[in-house]
This record gives C-alpha cells, sequence and structure tokens, in this order.
C-alpha cells in the first residue's frame, strides 16, 4: 500500500477517531545506547491508533529523521539519528492528534564496559543444554497463573519441568570442571504460548523457539535480570555465552502477531502451506520456483508463523534485536535456528549489522545438510554460487553424520571411518573450516551414546575426534554422564532433565558420589581431554593433516610451532599394530611422545599397539 492511498484512508478515518484517544503502550527496541557505530535506529511503536499520531522527538543529540506508517494504524515506524555527542538519558516521544498529546518515555543508555561479542572460536568447547531440562534454581518461577501455559509437570515429558536460568547459573562451578568454555543454551526469549496438539499429543513451547516477546526473557526462566546474572557469572567464571536465536518464524501469541502490522509481515499462502524441509531446491540450479518457495516460505509448523524478512520494517526489527542482545545482556556468540529456511540476503544483512558493531563476534546457523556443498552455501566459502554467504560458521551437520557412521558401519572403500576422511578431505570448499561447530548429537537428534549401542569403547573414540580434530566442539548436556535415549517416540525422550538438577532428585550426577564408576570414567575422559586442549592451542588452531585410514586405521595430526600431536585410531573389532614408517613426513625429528589420555611416557614411535575401537592421542616429543 503506497503513502498515497494510506494518507487517503487515514484522512477517511479520522472522524471515526477523534472521539477515541490513541495510546501508546510498547516501544521497541525498549532502549538504546549512545556511542553504537551505526547511529540510526528505528522504533517501532504501537498501540491504539499509534499511527495516526504526529511524533517529535526533544533530546539533544537525537534526531527523528521520518515517520514511516504502514497499513495498520496501531503501529508507526520512527526513524532516529543519534548523534556520537548525543548524552544518556530519558528520550521523551511526543506524539500528537488533535487536542491529545501523549509523551513516551524511552531510554538512551550509556555503554558499559562488560564483556560482550567476545564470539567463541576454535579455542572453545561449547556445552549445549535445555534450560527447562537442566536445573531448576528457583522453584517459585515454575509456573504463572497469568501465562497461556500455566502448567509444570515433571511427570509429564511434554509439559515444562521448572528449570531455569538461577539453575544454570548454580551449576557454572560443575561446567567449569568439566572444562568447557562455553555455554549455550536453547532460547531463553519469552515463549508466552498455550500448549499445541502436536499429533495427538499436548505440549508445551519449553524449548523456547516459539518467541512471543523479542524483549523480554520468560518469566518461568527468571526473567531479563537473571539472564544478565547468568551471562555475568558466566563471564566472571570465564566462559562464554552462546544465545540461540531465531529469525524464521515467532509462536503464534507473539504481540505482533496477534495484531500484524501488514499483510506481509508474513508469507501468506491462499491455503496453509508448510515448508516441504527439502534443502535440495535452494541450491539446485534446476530447481522450480514453485519448489524454492515452498522451502522457504513454507511454514515450519502450523502454530509458528513464518517471517517475511523482506518487509523492510520487520528486517529492521529482528537486526535491532539481534544487536540490542549483545549489547543489553552481554553474549558472545549466535546459534541462529532454520538458518536455510530464512531470506539469505536478510542474513547477510543481519550478520553485516551484528559484525560492524562486534567484529570478533561468532554466528553458526543450523542448516541440517547432507552435504559438504550445500553446507558450505551456509557460511563463508569458495564455491562460485550466485549468492555469497557472509555467514562465518555454521553448524557441521555433514561431519556429525560422518563421525557417527565412523562409528556404526563397517570398513569399507566408501564406508565406516572412511566417511570421516573423505568428508574432512572437502574442507577447501570452506574459506574457514575451523569456524564450524562439531558435534556428535543435539536436543534434536537421538542422543550419541544410542545411537553407538551403548558401546562405551566407541563413546571415547567419537569424543577423542571431537576434541581434536578441526573446529569448534559443541557436547550436548549429559553426553559427559552417559545420558542416552532414543527420538522415541518423540524428541522428549532426548530432553530428558539433568539428573540431580531438582531437589529431592534420588540422584545427582553434578556430584561425582552419586554417578556410577563408568560415569565418572567418561566424565573423567571428557574433562582430561578438554583439559587438554584447553591448554594446548595446538588442537585449537594447529593445522590439520589426515592419512587415507588403511584397513579401518585412521590417522591423523595437528601441529604449529608450538608442538605435533598424532591422533591414531582403530575402528575395527579386533587388536592391531599400527606400524608409522608411512608418516614419517610427520614424525620426522619426533623420537618419543606422550599419552595425553594417561599421561603414560610411550617410549618409541615406530609402532604403535591399538585395542579394538581405541583412539590413542600422543603428544610428539624429541
Amino acid at each position: 500500500m503506497n503513502n498515497r492511498i494510506l494518507s487517503i484512508l487515514l484522512f477517511l478515518l479520522l472522524p471515526q477517531l477523534a472521539d477515541a484517544q490513541a495510546v501508546i503502550d510498547r516501544v521497541n527496541p525498549t532502549s538504546w545506547w549512545v556511542g553504537m557505530k551505526n547511529t540510526s535506529v528505528q522504533l517501532l511503536v504501537h498501540g491504539t491508533g499509534a499511527g495516526t499520531l504526529t511524533y517529535s522527538v526533544n533530546h539533544p543529540g537525537v534526531k527523528l529523521v521520518k515517520t514511516n506508517v504502514v497499513e495498520n494504524i496501531n503501529y508507526a515506524f520512527l526513524d532516529l539519528t543519534i548523534s556520537p555527542g548525543a548524552k544518556p538519558g530519558i528520550v521523551k516521544l511526543v506524539g500528537k492528534r488533535g487536542t491529545q498529546t501523549l509523551t513516551q518515555d524511552w531510554e538512551l543508555r550509556a555503554r558499559d564496559n562488560e564483556p560482550k561479542g567476545q564470539g567463541v572460536s576454535a579455542a572453545d568447547f561449547i556445552y549445549l543444554a535445555m534450560p527447562d531440562r537442566f536445573a531448576n534454581g528457583d522453584p517459585a518461577n515454575d509456573l504463572f497463573a497469568d501465562l497461556r501455559d500455566p502448567y509444570a509437570d515433571r511427570l509429564n515429558p511434554f509439559f515444562r519441568h521448572g528449570g531455569d536460568l538461577a539453575g544454570v547459573t548454580s551449576h557454572i562451578p560443575y561446567l567449569n570442571d568439566l572444562g568447557v568454555t562455553a555455554i549455550w543454551l536453547t532460547p531463553v526469549l519469552e515463549n508466552n504460548q498455550p500448549l499445541t496438539n502436536e499429533n495427538g499429543t499436548m505440549r508445551a513451547s519449553y524449548h523456547g523457539y516459539g518467541f512471543t516477546d523479542h524483549y523480554n526473557v520468560d518469566r518461568r526462566f527468571g526473567g531479563n535480570e537473571a539472564y544478565k546474572t547468568f551471562v555475568h557469572e558466566a563471564h566472571t567464571a570465564g566462559l562464554k555465552v552462546v544465545q540461540d536465536a531465531v529469525y524464521n518464524h515467532v509462536g503464534n501469541s507473539h504481540w505482533f502477531i496477534q495484531d500484524l502490522p501488514a499483510k506481509t509481515w508474513l508469507h501468506e499462502w491462499p491455503s496453509y502451506t508448510n515448508t516441504s524441509y527439502r534443502y535440495q531446491p535452494i541450491t539446485d540450479p534446476h530447481a522450480s520456483e514453485l519448489d524454492r518457495r515452498i522451502t522457504l516460505d513454507g511454514w515450519f509448523v502450523p502454530f509458528l508463523p513464518d517471517l517475511n524478512q523482506q518487509n523492510p520494517y520487520l528486517a529492521n526489527f529482528l537486526i535491532q534485536h539481534a544487536i540490542w542482545c549483545v549489547e543489553n545482556f552481554g553474549i558472545d556468540a549466535y546459534r541462529i535456528d532454520t538458518y536455510m529456511y530464512n531470506d539469505q540476503t536478510f542474513m547477510n544483512r543481519c550478520n553485516a549489522a551484528l559484525l560492524a558493531e562486534y567484529p570478533r563476534i561468532h554466528i553458526f546457523g543450523e542448516s541440517s545438510v547432507n552435504n559438504v556443498v550445500d553446507q558450505a552455501y551456509y557460511t563463508r566459502n569458495k564455491i562460485d554460487f550466485p549468492f555469497k554467504s557472509n555467514q562465518p560458521g555454521t553448524l557441521d551437520f555433514v561431519l556429525e553424520s560422518a563421525m557417527l557412521d565412523a562409528l556404526r558401519q563397517p570398513v569399507g572403500w566408501d564406508t565406516g571411518v572412511q566417511r570421516l576422511y573423505q568428508t574432512l578431505a572437502q574442507d577447501g570448499v570452506y574459506q574457514d573450516p575451523t569456524k564450524l561447530v562439531t558435534f556428535l548429537d543435539n536436543h534434536d537428534h537421538d542422543r550419541f551414546l544410542s545411537v553407538i549401542g551403548e558401546d562405551f569403547d566407541k563413546y571415547k573414540l567419537g569424543l577423542t575426534w571431537l576434541l581434536t580434530t578441526r573446529g569448534i566442539p559443541s557436547m550436548y548436556y549429559g553426553t559427559e554422564v552417559m545420558l542416552k535415549n532414543f527420538k522415541d517416540p518423540t524428541d522428549a525422550e532426548v530432553r530428558k532433565d539433568f539428573p540431580g538438577g531438582w531437589a529431592g532428585d534420588k540422584k545427582d550426577k553434578f556430584k561425582a558420589a552419586d554417578r556410577t564408576p563408568r560415569e565418572n570414567e567418561a566424565f573423567n575422559f571428557v574433562r582430561q581431554l578438554a583439559s587438554y586442549r584447553r591448554t594446548h592451542p595446538v588442537l585449537q588452531t594447529g593445522k590439520l593433516m589426515q592419512y587415507l585410514p588403511e584397513n579401518g586405521l585412521y590417522v591423523y595430526f595437528r601441529y604449529d610451532a608450538s608442538g605435533t600431536v598424532m591422533v591414531a585410531s582403530n575402528t575395527t573389532d579386533k587388536p592391531l599394530t599400527l606400524t608409522t614408517k608411512r608418516f614419517a613426513e610427520r614424525l620426522d625429528g619426533f623420537t618419543h611422545a606422550k599419552n595425553v589420555l594417561t599421561d603414560e611416557a610411550v617410549a618409541t614411535l615406530a609402532a604403535v599397539q591399538l585395542p579394538a575401537k581405541t583412539a590413542v592421542v600422543l603428544e610428539l616429543l624429541k
């Protein structure tokens, strides 16, 4: 709708509105800061008749450049510029219509010195947790009668269980002890959604992927202040914080879905259209436009409306919110949900805006594909795609699949550990493969231990690869104490509560005394390898050289000026002797080694004894 037609409609409506008082009930962003590199900000102003007001701003250094109105008269979008010399304080937004004058306070804040946008890198080890299922630090916030979902019931796998930010914060020492250096939480923003009927079962939005208010952390997690406390305490303990962002969709109870600013705010179809979940049409040069549109603009599920990021006001809203969260809470990195379903031009603009303000921030999206070429499309790459992504990293789904196949499949020409080798052999398509985030499972996949048949040797083998190969390793909560399960019958089975996170739990797996001997062995294995990785840059930024697997034996080296580490794996079911003559290129000058996993001395490198389903990590010495 063009501005001339809109002006005519407003002119016709004004007589009806004359007797009604306009209201301003919301301004987003809720605050901003002086001294930002981008001096422009666009305020979304909402309220009854907010779009019919004539606005002005009276604050030194703040200028109202333009008032934008849309088809819904309850919205106005105010373009402001904030000069470098502007002073922090309360900015008065004044709206007038006839005899009515409204004044709305909006805060312009000074930037603080808290660390923010530090990024995560190959020097880090990320721990992924679902706040609702990790630990309940404050039972008083388990439920609120005024929310659409007022239930909390740990006996129901689909309801909220009461875990919160206070619970995560109280276990930061546990995470420090484990050796992780960064915490990624599934979304913490408000999900004031009712229970939804999914395949005949009523389910809560405990996972956090259905936002209903971008500027409020969910009260059941403790709200904005609890999140600030968590981030501050994490930073104090030397841990970085990864925030889970969702740009593709929101919950259908989101306040702006209840009062849409414009028809183009969402991807609308003549009748409900779901995404096909097929990623091929996005990169396929032969794809039909219909297939591309269904993939990108179809809804993820019926109760998560699909946002149209080509709407300029919505795009500004999402980008400014991303910046606001970094500045307000002090987060260090973003994991982007359903990355490949977003408008990629918008994603490039959003990434660029974040990186302009926070050059060190890391951004890695979820694009669940099964081949390296399609995965490379969503990050900085060396392929001649018509579209070039500027995303610094991505989640490495292809390597996850390859590591699992290496543990499950028999050794063959293209199977077993060959899958792992061949996947890494294609790293040349990425500008920087060390920025990819690697993993063995997550909240949407079967748990790692179950996938490998609860085989403890394979468990250690997989974690050895995860913590010694290239990339930024990420581990799903509970893997360190051998939590297991398949998504059977639903994903609730892989999202069970961490034992000991709730008062009255029979066992507290956060404590060594309550873990079984095998669980302690698993925990200590992760801690030993994570600790070594944290203190040895060669496993963080060292070059990777791998050798073709032979007969189920797979060898690679990490090396730099600080040292060389050799990782040798036997993926077969029988013990083997690895003769090392073919590795002379990397072994030259080294005569002995230290076994990183056992701290034992290795007197000779001529041959390495490898028990079945075992990896050794050797720090080479001269």
